[in-house]
């Protein structure tokens, strides 16, 4: 059960919706089921005598004495608006069982608390199946404003008891940190139009898409721009510093033809100006100090700090786990955009998904996950994408998505905790499409027997409480491949291995062997990382080493998200 309240000021103008047809002809037998008084509320739903102009004047008898008071001045944004609506798939409640639900919500949101016959005067108004509108004027009999700080959440909190009460889909506590939901004005006019999405939502997977691959706040709003999005800043009276910003959806205008302008903070609490100051970085990826010049390195760089942020999850740190928990879902953005194959979609959809476990009541430390950020913003630079170590970036994604939906679990964040665990479903179905042919791939290059032979002893001797269940593996052949390239690249396999198995415990992997060999992909390439020294010492990098593809700013293109029109 959802309740959404907003507040405006026509009184009348909410009345003529209310009972009339709707902007589809969608409201069927629109009438009152709850009022402050059910015989001094005329219904014109249901009494031919009522009128839309007689129920307003009812509604708003205390706010016009207040007026009087106020010498012709309206007190500001006096009429309170709740829809209240049931979830997909809940029964449909009787007119007796809204009303209930109307008399607690305004109650509990201190509108009309039970008993107090000064309260506000407010009607609850049900046209539609699953759904009422509670309306109230804000202006008390002895002529005071009520107490509605935190109304919202108060609503929320007494439909999470009637859900219970009333045997309803239980859904998830919040806590103040989601973005705002689509209004049913924004949902009607994405449908007329053929969008899945409201501008809002589409404006909103823009700027985090965007947020994640640029490297400061000037390529942010260049980037945005080259999309076709419309950007509007608001400067400091004192400093001419940017405090602010609005953006507008290409074609999205209003009845005057004008832009619909949606603040960054409306889109998501971490999109306003000073949350993306928080995590933006002045830098460009290519100077970052240990920077080489393989085309493999982006790759493994996140590879390698997405495990590191898997163990700040176990640390008890709880400010730098929600630190990294942005940054990963930063790095969800580029590595979709990076990625080719089928399986592309389901990582976008993970990354969409992941948008509402980035962010808790904890304040994250973002500090302390710049590596995992400077590694996921490489990826929006990168100018390939090696198998292999594409595959063992997405194994690592999987297992840090299902580690973020236990973090948030444990700390009682719920819908954190279910947006993550959608999000390990994205990636493991992601994973699933994508990895069994480059294990296919392989297993195919098996060593011959002799070799094999030797690496099954090394896996005795380096992982001796493991080597039962590696060896019976079905990837155990696509580790022997691995397991020699590693070798040819430099490693002795034997204290590789010992290395690999003390980086996380094997107990609870259900395929150790493949737990390994992605574990084992990841390793640089010794022999060509000390050529590149050889050659950096010589003088001869200097001159003639290639750039990294540090393309144009532009991180995301139209091409690769649809426009919204």
């Amino acid at each position: 059960m959802v309740p959404d309240v907003s507040t405006g000021s026509n009184t009348r103008g909410l009345i003529v919706y209310l009972f009339g047809a709707g902007r589809r002809d969608e409201h069927t037998d629109p009438h009152i089921v709850a009022a402050w008084d059910m015989v001094g509320a005329p219904d014109p739903g249901r009494d031919p005598e009522a009128s839309y102009t007689l129920l307003a004047k009812r509604l708003d008898h205390h706010v016009d004495l207040r007026t009087r008071e106020l010498g012709g001045k309206k007190p500001p944004r006096h009429v309170w608006h709740c829809p209240v609506r049931t979830a997909p798939g809940d029964r449909y409640l009787t007119d007796a069982e809204w009303a209930e639900v109307a008399r607690r919500i305004v109650h509990a949101a201190g509108i009309a608390p039970e008993g107090d016959e000064n309260a506000c005067r407010w009607i609850t108004v049900r046209h539609a199946d699953d759904h009422i509108h509670i309306m109230a004027t804000t202006v008390r009999a002895d002529g005071r404003r009520p107490r509605t700080h935190r109304d919202g959440q108060r609503a929320q909190a007494e439909c999470r008891k009637i859900e219970a009460e009333f045997g309803l889909r239980r859904l998830k506590s919040g806590d103040l940190t989601a973005p705002r939901t689509p209004t049913g004005a924004e949902r009607a006019k994405a449908e007329r139009q053929g969008q899945t999405a409201t501008a809002r939502q589409w404006l909103r997977e823009q700027a985090y898409a965007v947020a994640a691959a640029v490297r400061n706040e000037a390529d942010y709003f260049t980037v945005l721009q080259s999309l076709g999005i419309k950007v509007k800043t608001r400067l400091g009276p004192e400093t001419g510093d940017v405090i602010g910003y609005s953006l507008a959806a290409p074609g999205d205008t209003n009845a005057a033809d004008e832009p619909v302008w949606y603040g960054g903070s409306k889109l998501a609490p971490d999109l306003s100006i000073n949350r993306l100051r928080e995590r933006l970085l002045d830098q460009d990826v290519a100077d970052r100090p240990g920077y080489a010049a393989d085309p493999a390195d982006p790759w493994r760089h996140t590879t390698t700090a997405t495990q590191v942020a898997r163990t700040v999850l176990d640390s008890g740190d709880d400010a730098a786990a929600q630190g990294h928990l942005a940054a990963f879902g930063d790095a969800l953005y580029n590595i979709a955009s990076a990625t080719t194959g089928p399986h592309r979609a389901e990582l976008r959809a993970a990354a969409t998904a992941f948008n509402r476990a980035r962010r808790s009541a904890t304040r994250a430390d973002h500090q302390a996950a710049t590596a995992l950020r400077k590694a996921a913003k490489e990826l929006a630079y990168a100018s390939s994408e090696p198998g292999g170590l594409a595959i063992a970036l997405l194994f690592a994604t999987v297992h840090l998505a299902r580690a973020a939906a236990k973090w948030h679990e444990q700390r009682g964040h719920e819908q954190q905790a279910a947006a993550a665990e959608e999000a390990f479903r994205h990636l493991q179905a992601g994973y699933q499409q994508a990895a069994p042919p480059v294990l296919a791939d392989l297993a195919r290059r098996a060593p011959r027997a002799a070799t094999a032979s030797r690496f099954e002893q090394d896996v005795r001797a380096a992982l001796p409480d493991h080597a039962d269940r590696i060896l019976a593996d079905l990837t155990w052949t696509a580790l022997t491949t691995t397991l020699a390239q590693a070798e040819t690249a430099g490693h002795n396999p034997r204290r590789l291995l010992a290395e690999m198995g003390t980086q996380r415990e094997l107990d609870s992997a259900e395929h150790p062997a493949e737990v390994l060999n992605w574990r084992i992909t990841t390793q640089p390439n010794r022999r060509a990382q000390a050529a590149r020294r050889q050659s950096t010492i010589s003088g001869t990098s200097a001159r003639s080493a290639p750039q990294h593809p540090l393309l144009t700013p532009v991180a995301t293109s139209p091409e690769e998200h649809s426009r919204h029109r």
